[in-house]
């Protein structure tokens, strides 16, 4: 059988159990049938300043197909800011979006650069998010109460001009033409004003040619341009809840009481019977659907007023929307429903505010979703492209490329296999520069570690050309960076562990870290919060931290560049009153906040099973919580897109993953001195020495096969070549990654024991107390990435420029260290 055939039998027999209870007053929803991929979008026309994507979604427990937005024409920068806030919610969701654009100034004052503006933007947000749109350009162009209305010749000029270059661009954009259904046209009982009309559009208009203006008159086709200009076609139908025909038409007869659709009122519609009282020719459907061929997008809705007395919300709205829906089997090319979803004045109703949202009640909202499905057409999302913040947060790593960083690995590999080597001269030959302070309960070497690496964190936050850049982003950051201060972290809450033990008890311990990670956690709320509000500051532009531009070396590679990934999903929401469940619920899960400080949520969680871990840890039951965690490594290099949490930090440090490194990083600093007490007897020093040696001259020989041109022999000659894309990932912690922090950490740590007074007199006055500070220097340096991003005229690629602002940056979070600056308040 056909598969038109199939289709329409499937919709006739759907369209008959829909049809039952039409214009109920508590109609029970209908059954779900099992849902297939349909043909048809639905979504909803949201109130962007009161509501969201992730919102709506909630409410229904369904991903739309689209949504709508209303944008002004020409596009000016708040047009703009809410068009790309707004494509970026839906790319997180893989749904249409339909823009209703709306001239807001004459017609004729439209100009070809306001359509090259409009298309610029357009191809922009569809490079960065893939997003579909669909224009309604000047819609309800046939209406009297739109300031573009009723004028074919000047609103014709506008659409085609605008859909010539829509067309011409890159976007795949479709334009909609999209009139007012016809009943009462040309609606001078509204506020008409055809008195104003040139005599060409009246001749225009007067499709009857009998010198008037009445409903015998077309009230579509004067308005049509041309059919190459036009993608598909709409129709504006909204249900004003006055009951039937004759007493329902027109913005002069009161909302009185509100009553449920009449049954057949939308059928009727659809064949241009309804609210007419001159018999009309065919249908819009019929001439501009089944003849001409174009898709139908229908933007409907019914409106309620709570103030009113009548019938019930659910009689009005489920009446509405069960008669449309009722009608897809017989009007197949009607592919795309928006709903209007908002409290808003409407003139039909007397200026009253009235609710026209299907979902603003959990009951509602079901019937809305059972119905939906029971039509089995209706296709919900994703149906583009899925960009989530998810994916914004795993671009701020920026995933370099392969041949490169091998490279800087293999080097820095080989230069620090050398510092060992030597390490183990200057021991022997000069005694006297050694470290000395071994009873310390502090080890100042971990210290001066940690205050390098929070350095490199810093300077490559902190995104401008300098000597210490090119540092920490190639000599450091091929080897470590985050996955050092993850470690270093481990180690010295392993260290402190037992003092603290023994100087007030175990549980007086605990009680303690949970506090400390009490603390961490209200601070990241905090920063999270006081960056939002930063926001707000007329000269400050807080997208620099809020947002993350992706530079095309992220996992997706140069396809992403340029997206616009935002960070803060649904922050505008906390501002409501009350703000939504779903908004409270991601700040409160860490799932918004600046790029610069997504691995703080990480150190909330770890911190939180420290005191547990500690206390396998202390009755010697290390080797549980070891193999624990290599079970847990395992669990994410199996299921690696599991996430136990939604945070935002989860994209970047996966937990399951990043765990490895702080549960050895609580081993290493408990057993410090067992470990290094084995590591320096004769034994230790040659496995020692083996693993560096042997680790840095495996790297460097597949270096020298690839570069002189010799197979590696027993390895492939391409092994060289793939090793970083398959051994180095930092967001999987790959074997690579972790083999390279006990090389950078035996290394340093030998040579800064054996060379210690001459590297403690040079550097050791800042790295120090920077390391010892060092989760305070990284909370506080986001401000200081966003104080950057602010300075006007900035040239990030200026090595002058970028050397002194990373010169003063770091010189100001020394002082700030130095006079202990809020040390009360954040957590170091």
């Amino acid at each position: 059988m056909p598969t038109l055939v199939t289709r329409a039998i499937t919709r006739l027999l759907i369209a008959t159990a829909l049809a039952v209870g039409l214009g109920a007053a508590a109609v029970a929803p209908a059954s779900a049938l099992t849902q297939d991929e349909g043909d048809v979008w639905f979504g909803p026309e949201l109130d962007w300043a009161a509501d969201s994507p992730d919102g709506y979604e909630d409410r229904l427990g369904q991903t739309p197909a689209t949504y709508a937005i209303r944008l002004p024409y020409p596009l000016d920068a708040d047009g703009r800011d809410a068009w790309q806030r707004a494509a970026t919610d839906v790319a997180a969701q893989g749904s249409v979006l339909v823009l209703t654009v709306e001239p807001r100034v004459s017609l004729e004052d439209v100009t070809s650069s306001d359509a090259v503006a409009f298309n610029d933007a357009l191809e922009e947000l569809h490079t960065q998010y893939g997003t579909h749109h669909l224009i309604r350009f000047a819609p309800e162009m046939n209406g009297s109460w739109t300031t573009w209305g009723q004028q074919p010749t000047a609103f014709i000029d506008a659409f085609e001009a605008v859909a010539d270059v829509v067309h011409g661009g890159d976007s795949g954009a479709e334009m909609v033409w999209a009139p007012s259904y016809g009943s009462g046209y040309p609606f001078e009982r509204a506020d008409g004003r055809l008195n104003d009309l040139t005599p060409t559009d009246l001749r225009l208009l007067d499709t009857d040619s009998d010198g008037m203006l009445t409903e015998s008159d077309d009230p579509y086709g004067p308005y049509f341009p041309k059919e190459s200009a036009v993608d598909r076609v709409g129709l504006t139908m909204f249900y004003f809840a006055k009951g039937e025909a004759g007493a329902s038409a027109g913005r002069d007869v009161p909302l009185e009481v509100n009553s449920a659709p009449e049954p057949g009122e939308f059928a009727s519609r659809l064949a241009e019977r309804w609210g007419y009282t001159t018999a009309q020719g065919d249908s819009f459907y019929e001439r501009f659907v089944v003849d001409a061929g174009f898709p139908f997008a229908l933007d409907t809705g019914a409106l309620y007023d709570f103030a009113l007395e009548g019938d019930s919300e659910t009689a009005v709205k489920q009446g509405w929307w069960r008669q449309v829906l009722a009608e897809l089997p017989d009007h197949p090319g009607i592919d795309s429903i928006t709903w209007v979803e908002a409290e808003r004045e409407e003139a039909e109703a007397g200026t009253a505010e009235v609710d026209w949202r299907a979902t603003a009640s959990a009951d509602l909202a079901k019937r809305l979703s059972d119905d939906l499905n029971a039509t089995g057409v209706i296709r919900w999302g994703p149906v583009t492209e899925v960009v989530t913040e998810e994916q914004g947060a795993a671009a701020t790593v920026q995933v370099r490329e392969g041949g490169d960083e091998i490279q800087w690995i293999t080097g820095s590999a080989a230069v620090l296999a050398l510092a060992f080597l030597a390490s183990g001269v200057i021991g022997r030959t000069l005694p006297r520069w050694r470290y000395t302070d071994e009873s310390s309960s502090r080890d100042l070497r971990i210290d001066m570690i940690r205050g390098f690496v929070i350095i490199v964190v810093v300077v490559t936050h902190i995104e401008v050309t300098s000597p210490y850049s090119f540092a920490a982003l190639n000599v450091i950051g091929a080897i470590t960076g985050a996955e050092l201060f993850v470690l270093l972290s481990g180690i010295v809450l392993g260290m402190v562990f037992w003092p603290a033990v023994r100087r007030v008890g175990e549980w007086a311990a605990a009680k303690a870290a949970w506090a400390r990670a009490r603390k961490q956690y209200l601070v990241a709320l905090a920063v999270i919060l006081l960056i939002f509000f930063l926001s707000f500051v007329p000269f400050i532009d807080a997208s620099a931290v809020m947002t993350f531009t992706d530079r095309g070396t992220g996992e997706a590679g140069e396809s992403s560049t340029g997206r616009v990934y935002n960070l803060y999903p649904n922050a505008d929401r906390l501002l409501d009153y009350p703000p939504p469940w779903y908004a409270v619920r991601q700040l409160l899960l860490l799932e918004m906040g600046p790029w610069p400080f997504n691995i703080m949520g990480l150190f909330v969680v770890l911190s939180l099973a420290y005191p547990a871990l500690m206390w396998l840890i202390k009755r010697r039951l290390w080797w549980v919580v070891l193999l624990g965690s290599w079970a847990t490594y395992a669990v994410h290099d199996l299921f690696p897109d599991y996430a136990p949490v939604s945070s935002q930090f989860n994209a970047v440090f996966p937990l399951l993953a990043w765990q490895v490194l702080f549960t050895h990083g609580l081993v290493i600093g408990y057993y410090r001195r067992q470990i290094i007490g084995a590591l320096t007897t004769p034994i230790g020093k040659v496995l020692a020495g083996a693993f560096v040696v042997g680790y840095a001259g495996f790297l460097v020989y597949l270096w020298a096969g690839d570069t002189y041109g010799f197979t590696p022999a027993p390895f492939s000659p391409d092994l060289y070549g793939s090793l970083y894309d398959s051994g180095y990932q930092r967001i999987d912690l790959d074997w690579g990654r972790l083999l390279d922090l006990p090389l950078v950490l035996i290394c340093s740590y030998a040579v800064l024991t054996v060379a210690w007074k001459p590297l403690n007199a040079v550097m050791g006055w800042l790295w120090v107390p920077l390391g010892q500070a060092s989760l305070y220097v990284f909370i506080v340096h986001v401000f200081f990435v966003l104080a950057v991003a602010n300075i006007p005229g900035l040239d990030r690629t200026s090595l002058w420029q970028g050397t002194i602002i990373h010169t003063v940056v770091i010189a100001l979070l020394f002082l700030m260290v130095k006079k202990k600056v809020l040390f009360s308040v954040i957590p170091r």
